[in-house]
């Protein structure tokens, strides 16, 4: 139909019911239109007047709603999956529905609608997601080595020696830690009550793809004194079989006793280090995240002691459910890990 014809439809429709007082079912059968139709034209009426029935202006914006070409939707869905917006000199931080309309009214002179821009980046195979955060001085090259040639070698060095290889990593837990949500009435956001002090507790661990967990929950700083006795720990609790340690490039780790204990324990330990500024590559970042979250962050202790207590009493369910450890090499980032 005609705008004309559609606004005539509208006014009639809307006489029949407000002047004449017929049902607005019996009206939307007799022009063909659904009930909602015609309820929202009395709506409209009855808010605006009759201007709110008048022909509006049919099809696209100035410049808006056009199609892109198959080869320009390739150029911008490759643009999006190798570039970060500000690499393009957009001013965005991330790559929302406005910063790829920006970049495809810059590169091909289309001003398409936001909703037109999130067809293509689910056609495209785009999803929103939450970023992860990543040191600029991460190296690729070193990562992709790491994964493709280093690791691959240690899995099948230990393999040979019949060794066990984990994981190992700190962390530190505050009082204040808060995760997940709570449910309260719309428009008042919750407030968690707790004592005013400020406290902590750290954690050294390590797992392995079977399920294995070793932990220690202490105060104070994670040091070279204190990697080695959580090492000695490791050995005694190995029983013989030789350990492959994977642990970040911490200070307290590559400290000169640490090297001479190595060094002096060869036979039964091995250490080695994951690229620098990567944590995603460590399975025990899980492990962390996990007893944050479920531990401390929707708990409230109130002094350290209990701190320390719900912890370790948290690490320790974790230790009689191997099957959830070896779960978290299932995340997607340290998948490559899970092989035994």
């Amino acid at each position: 139909m005609s705008q004309s014809a559609q606004e005539a439809l509208r006014r009639a429709a809307v006489r029949a019911v407000i002047e004449e007082g017929r049902p607005q079912s019996d009206v939307a059968k007799l022009f063909g239109v659904t009930r909602q139709s015609v309820n929202g034209w009395v709506m409209a009426q009855r808010k605006g007047g009759e201007r709110a029935l008048a022909a509006g202006r049919r099809g696209r914006r100035p410049g808006e709603q056009l199609a892109l070409l198959p080869w320009q939707q390739a150029q911008i869905a490759r643009s999006v999956r190798e570039k970060n917006p500000d690499q393009l000199r957009l001013p965005f931080f991330l790559w929302t529905r406005e910063a790829v309309r920006d970049l495809i009214e810059r590169r091909f002179g289309v001003r398409l609608a936001l909703t037109t821009v999130g067809r293509y980046l689910r056609r495209w195979g785009f999803t929103p997601q939450k970023p992860l955060r990543r040191a600029f001085e991460q190296n690729p090259e070193v990562v992709k080595k790491w994964l493709d040639e280093v690791y691959p070698a240690i899995a099948a060095k230990a393999k040979r020696e019949g060794a066990q290889v984990l994981w190992g990593d700190e962390m530190g837990l505050r009082s204040d830690h808060t995760a997940g949500t709570s449910w309260s009435p719309k428009g008042k956001t919750p407030v968690i009550k707790g004592t005013g002090q400020r406290f902590s507790c750290n954690v050294i661990s390590a797992i392995s793809n079977q399920g294995a967990l070793q932990f220690m929950v202490f105060t104070g700083s994670a040091n070279a004194e204190l990697f080695i006795s959580f090492l000695r720990r490791l050995i005694r609790q190995a029983k013989g079989r030789k350990l492959y340690l994977i642990v970040d490039g911490h200070s307290s780790h590559h400290a000169k006793v640490v090297k001479r204990f190595v060094e002096q324990n060869k036979h039964l330990l091995a250490l080695y280090f994951i690229p620098p500024y990567s944590p995603e590559l460590n399975p025990t970042e899980i492990l962390n995240q996990d007893v944050k979250t479920n531990a401390l962050g929707r708990r409230r202790p109130i002094n350290v002691s209990q701190l320390i207590h719900d912890t370790r009493s948290y690490i320790r369910s974790r230790q009689k459910t191997p099957r959830i450890v070896a779960n978290y090499f299932h995340e997607k980032h340290v998948t490559y890990a899970a092989a035994a």
